[in-house]
């Protein structure tokens, strides 16, 4: 029963917050409608026979969580077996453990108030022949190999080798770059503290004034999930696709010969499953840092067309910078083959939600509407082997994506 669970929780709890900011306001006592059902439920049972059962995993059920549901809701203390559960469940959650004074200036050493930008009308002559350099076929062998690992969930063994993968990808792709761009082109593993790395490449302009500019961003999630994490996610479309469509799209700029006039970031967050945790590390970084984003995309699911639909770009409209939504758009209808419709996908959808947090604009597209997007996530089932799964469409993103990368660094 949760009353078994819920007098331990706030008394660890109560320990934890005091290294927590003075000012964050944290529920110590959640109310019912936010935890009710995540500990007596059935999937706490399946879970239990799982853990410590298969091997590669490092995931303490017990282990306790600082948990926000809503923009405007206190976080709460939960254990991991409870941020499951609640992601089983359908809820939307940012896990703050790590970051809980990201969107806090005042909080983070050597942050600044964030720089408000205004985006231009897509009329770049650079896109179009860098658009050549696009194919379905690469995106798709990276995928075969991408969705081998049994699961690439964050705290597993498979789900960091996946990351190391993914790194290695791109560094072949510098390596086989025009040597002018791979003398301004990098890429590191961004380390956290759990198993699983994000990727983050870097386009340098060739002008050292130009070098502390505002960067634009790329983004999508490396790691995958099942409802139950230690089992088999190939996670094809969540989200295999958008990261095999931001590399694509890394890979056409690199192989035309592509040199930014401003910083240019592609980067491929872990743990966006787990509540964002990747993102918001990274997040948190930049504005301690003092960087400044002029932008930044999510592509989060690119490939799923439900039979009998309009293929679309789905544009996120909530929880996004208006100006840089409307952006996206010209983007769709200058350099894409299907149009854009706009779409709702809620708190906390993905990683744009943190860079949002900490103050920079941030954007969100999808493979279609929400209600019509791929319902076989976080699954055994969310292959690339079905009839809806469509290269052609991701092929439409990587136009979408190094539209943005252009538009915004010449």
């Amino acid at each position: 029963m949760y009353t078994h669970t819920l007098l331990p929780i706030l008394a660890c709890s109560s320990l934890l917050a005091a290294a927590l900011p003075l000012s964050l306001n944290v529920d110590q006592k959640p109310q019912q409608a936010i935890l009710g059902g995540l500990s007596d439920d059935r999937f706490s049972v399946q879970l239990a026979q799982y853990e410590g059962k298969v091997p590669g995993f490092d995931l303490d059920l017990n282990d306790l969580r600082l948990v926000q549901f809503g923009a405007d809701e206190r976080p709460v203390w939960m254990t991991e077996r409870e941020k499951i559960i609640a992601k089983s469940k359908g809820r939307r959650f940012m896990d703050i453990t790590e970051t809980p004074s990201l969107g806090s200036p005042s909080l983070i050493s050597g942050a600044s108030a964030p720089k408000t930008f205004k985006y231009p009308t897509p009329n770049s002559t650079l896109v179009s022949p860098i658009l050549k350099h696009l194919s379905v076929d690469e995106p798709k062998k990276n995928l075969v190999d991408f969705t081998s690992f049994y699961t690439r969930y964050y705290r597993s063994d498979t789900g960091k080798q996946s990351s190391e993968w993914l790194l290695a990808k791109v560094e072949q792709y510098i390596a086989d770059a025009p040597k002018e761009v791979r003398e301004h082109v990098s890429v590191q593993a961004f380390p956290h503290t759990w198993a699983q790395t994000s990727v983050i490449a870097t386009f340098t302009p060739k002008n050292k004034e130009n070098r502390k500019a505002p960067v634009t961003v790329v983004g999508a999630h490396c790691d995958s999930t099942n409802m139950l994490p230690f089992l088999r996610s190939p996670g094809a479309d969540d989200d295999g696709s958008g990261t095999a469509t931001t590399l694509e799209a890394f890979r056409a700029l690199v192989a035309s010969g592509y040199i930014p006039e401003t910083p240019l970031q592609f980067m491929w967050f872990s743990a966006e499953e787990g509540g964002l945790l990747g993102s918001q590390a990274i997040s948190q970084k930049l504005a301690a840092d003092g960087v400044a984003v002029k932008a930044m995309i999510q592509m989060d699911m690119t490939a799923w067309v439900k039979q009998g639909t309009e293929e679309v770009v789905g544009i996120i409209t909530d929880f996004v910078d208006p100006d840089l939504t409307a952006f996206n758009k010209a983007i769709v209808d200058r350099y894409l083959n299907i149009p854009w419709k706009e779409t709702k996908c809620g708190y906390a959808c993905s990683d744009h939600a943190s860079f949002s947090k900490a103050g920079f604009q941030s954007s969100f597209t999808i493979e279609s509407t929400f209600e019509n997007s791929n319902k076989n996530i976080h699954s055994a089932n969310d292959k690339f082997d079905h009839p809806e799964f469509s290269f052609t469409h991701m092929l439409e993103f990587s136009k979408l994506a190094v539209g943005f990368a252009v538009e915004l660094t010449q």
